[in-house]
């Protein structure tokens, strides 16, 4: 390996390392006390939620390969979760409804 790739291999690791410690870093000096508002703390709660659901929804529609059966599992697995059924009933009551559809 040349001198030259290792110094870019270190300078990359730096980067890396900076992006990802300062969005950490970055609350708790913001934030020295606890936070008070109500809409503040309910905003916060729910940031997960959201992100995971635009991490994950454009593969759910993607995942089959068919768009109808693709809406008609996400229909089903919204409709489980909506009843409050646990994470086990909803993945399973997908499947099988995206099996279903596609025959």
């Amino acid at each position: 390996m040349t001198d030259k790739f290792v110094l870019k291999a270190f300078i990359a690791v730096l980067l890396m390392a900076a992006v990802t410690y300062v969005p950490r870093v970055l609350p708790l000096a913001v934030f020295r006390r606890e936070i008070k508002s109500k809409y503040i703390k309910t905003f916060l709660k729910y940031i997960p939620y959201s992100v995971l659901g635009a991490l994950t929804f454009p593969d759910i529609i993607y995942s089959t390969g068919n768009f109808k059966t693709a809406v008609c599992g996400t229909a089903a697995a919204l409709f489980l979760a909506y009843r409050e059924k646990s994470l086990v009933v909803v993945a399973l009551g997908a499947i099988v409804v995206v099996f279903l559809a596609g025959l």
